[in-house]
């Protein structure tokens, strides 16, 4: 596996950039889309199909038959960019920072015996793109970033009883990263060339409780491990000015910990029309305070602070049976940024959000089901305020980020 490694770009060789995904942080929402109809209220306690094997994989236990389940959420998403004034290097700042992108997922459940099912999943837990003009005036601290996480999740569940459940699946994790910027604009040279790209495999771990308090009320809680990589591969540098010691390539080492997060909810059938739901979703992002390149080069090894802190998502959701085979559903969601103005940085962006979204659920027949959903993402202000470093230049500016999602999901029971 060939990897490089560069202070400059550094900032997060998993977190890279533009948050502009529908959670927080660095972590991905879109992995299923009748969840996504409430903003995902009722992640851990709805099991409405095969897709609970990501959300709480107790919920398996209640899927009467076997059945597959996949699809995709588009992203289309918005950055303005205010620079300051007082900012010392040329350039510009138009904005715009992430291309659309596309987030797929795919699942399979199938029941065992009257206790046990069997399921299997395929998901992206987090992943993100960055793409600022190649004229940026940040681009001393990040120009193009790109990063995503694919995760393989095998599943069991057991049912205790019949209101208990409980599920445990390993997690088998690739993560995938490129990064560049130009670190010496801010000096009127020619732009020097880092680039970073580079690939690990790890595990973790997904598993989850389901309990029917009453009838009507279900309760579920799902845990999601926190994943340790290390990456091995190369510092490199190209097209420096002689005499800056910043030039070749270095054996380098980074290790990088995403963080574990919890995931409580509940579902509420007030009666055979409405069913409400709510939920909270904790995660421990303290785990990101810096990252370090150890590399055998003669220059100091590269530190990026990060500095983030624990964040809570909070939301509620609603689901109206228009007719048997018809679900319209809603949700609105709160989901506070792991970052704050004193440590926020050009690759992360990411401010407090709020997420509003609508749904639909249609059973075609007795074997098919399709999800449609839209969501739409409002971020408060955010500030950059990034120092100089020599060679780079001090930047800031002010973001402001917004999103539309739109994802599409098929349902097959056999």
């Amino acid at each position: 596996m060939k990897r490089t490694w560069f202070k400059g770009s550094l900032a997060v060789a998993v977190a890279m950039a533009s948050g502009q995904i529908m959670a927080n942080g660095l972590a991905v929402n879109e992995q299923s889309v009748s969840g996504m109809g409430t903003s995902f209220a009722g992640r851990s306690s709805s099991a409405q199909d095969a897709s609970t094997v990501f959300g709480n994989p107790a919920g398996m236990s209640r899927l009467q038959r076997a059945e597959i389940s996949g699809g995709v959420a588009a992203i289309w998403p918005e950055t303005d960019i205010e620079a300051s004034p007082d900012n010392a290097a040329p350039g510009t700042n138009k904005g715009n920072i992430a291309p659309d992108a596309q987030v797929p997922f795919a699942y399979y459940v199938r029941p065992l015996d009257e206790k046990w099912h069997f399921g299997l999943g395929l998901y992206v837990p987090f992943g993100v793109i960055s793409d600022y003009e190649k004229s940026f005036q940040g681009r001393d601290h990040g120009l193009y970033s790109k990063v995503q996480v694919t995760t393989l999740q095998p599943t069991l569940s057991y049912r205790i009883n019949d209101r208990v459940s409980v599920g445990f699946g390993p997690t088998i994790n690739k993560i995938d990263g490129k990064l560049t910027s130009n670190p010496t604009t801010s000096l009127g040279l020619p732009d020097s060339y880092v680039r970073i790209k580079g690939d690990d495999i790890a595990y973790g771990f997904n598993l989850g409780v389901l309990v029917d308090v009453t009838e009507r009320l279900t309760w579920g809680l799902s845990y999601r491990s926190k994943v340790d990589y290390e990456l091995e591969g190369h510092i490199s540098y190209s097209d420096f000015p002689q005499g800056f010691g910043y030039e070749g390539r270095h054996d380098g080492t980074v290790d990088i910990t995403m963080p574990e997060s919890v995931d409580t909810s509940i579902t509420y059938r007030a009666n055979d029309k409405w069913t409400l739901y709510a939920g909270s979703t904790w995660t421990r992002w303290s785990r990101l305070k810096e990252l370090e390149v150890v590399h055998e080069g003669p220059q100091p090894n590269p530190l990026e602070p990060l500095n983030w802190e624990n964040s809570w998502a909070h939301a509620v959701g609603v689901s109206y049976q228009v007719a048997p085979a018809v679900v319209l559903r809603s949700g609105f969601a709160m989901d506070a940024s792991p970052t704050s103005n004193a440590h926020r940085t050009v690759r992360i962006p990411v401010s407090n959000r709020k997420i509003y979204s609508l749904g639909l659920g249609w059973n075609i027949d007795p074997d098919w089901t399709l999800d449609v959903a839209y969501a739409y993402v409002d971020e408060s202000k955010g500030r950059v305020e990034q120092a100089g470093n020599f060679p780079t230049a001090e930047y800031n500016a002010q973001y402001e980020n917004s999103a539309h999602g739109l994802g599409v999901q098929l349902t097959h029971r056999f």
